[in-house]
């Protein structure tokens, strides 16, 4: 149960349309890295960890990346917000527009609609943390290249503010693993269990 409070996790006022920015910024809704993408793998994820403070940290950061789309959808829908024509034609915005006028869509800057192939859900709590570690640091990538694009200061402050968000998420994401492998340590767990290698490879090398 998530209980929903009615304001952007940081304010956005942007001033001035720029259906070119748009067009970068989008991916980070709906891109391979962005926040649609990210929310649904932690979501997701939390299920299959076997420590709970691992399953809170996924489902706070995860509910927090909700909040990270409702961000993204308002500077796209104040940066594209009564554009005319001519402003649509000028900043190649008018391939978007035939599909979907001025609504916002999750799609990646090149075009390409949101798809679940960007989520990861292993099932296994080593191998999902490790692929939330990369996560956040290829969402922190894609907002570096968007504040080198970007020449607007009211977007780039909202922007700077989701890429600090990135780092804080890659810590936390950090100290789970080290939680983790200290657990599975202590417990000789799969990942430091001789047997169990040993049962994986028994048949190596066999010809049949």
């Amino acid at each position: 149960m998530f209980v929903y409070e009615k304001k952007l996790q940081y304010p956005i006022k942007i001033k001035t349309p720029n259906a070119k920015l748009a067009k970068v910024i989008m991916s980070q809704l709906g891109g391979p890295d962005g926040e649609l993408g990210a929310a649904l793998r932690y979501l997701n994820q939390r299920y299959t960890m076997p420590m709970p403070e691992l399953r809170a940290t996924l489902t706070d950061i995860g509910t927090e990346e909700l909040n990270h789309i409702e961000m993204i959808g308002t500077i796209l829908y104040q940066l594209t917000k009564n554009l005319t024509v001519e402003q649509i034609k000028a900043a190649g915005f008018d391939d978007y527009f035939v599909d979907h006028t001025l609504g916002v869509y999750p799609q990646s800057a090149s075009g390409a609609p949101f798809t679940t192939a960007y989520l990861a859900s292993k099932g296994d709590a080593i191998t999902d943390l490790h692929e939330d570690l990369a996560a956040e640091q290829k969402a922190r990538t894609t907002y570096d290249n968007i504040l080198r694009l970007a020449d607007d200061p009211d977007v780039k402050d909202a922007i700077r503010f989701l890429r600090e968000r990135e780092v804080v998420h890659y810590q936390r994401f950090g100290e789970n693993l080290r939680l983790l492998t200290d657990k599975l340590d202590e417990r000789n767990f799969y990942a430091f269990n001789p047997e169990f290698d040993k049962a994986c490879f028994k048949n190596k090398g066999n010809k049949k």
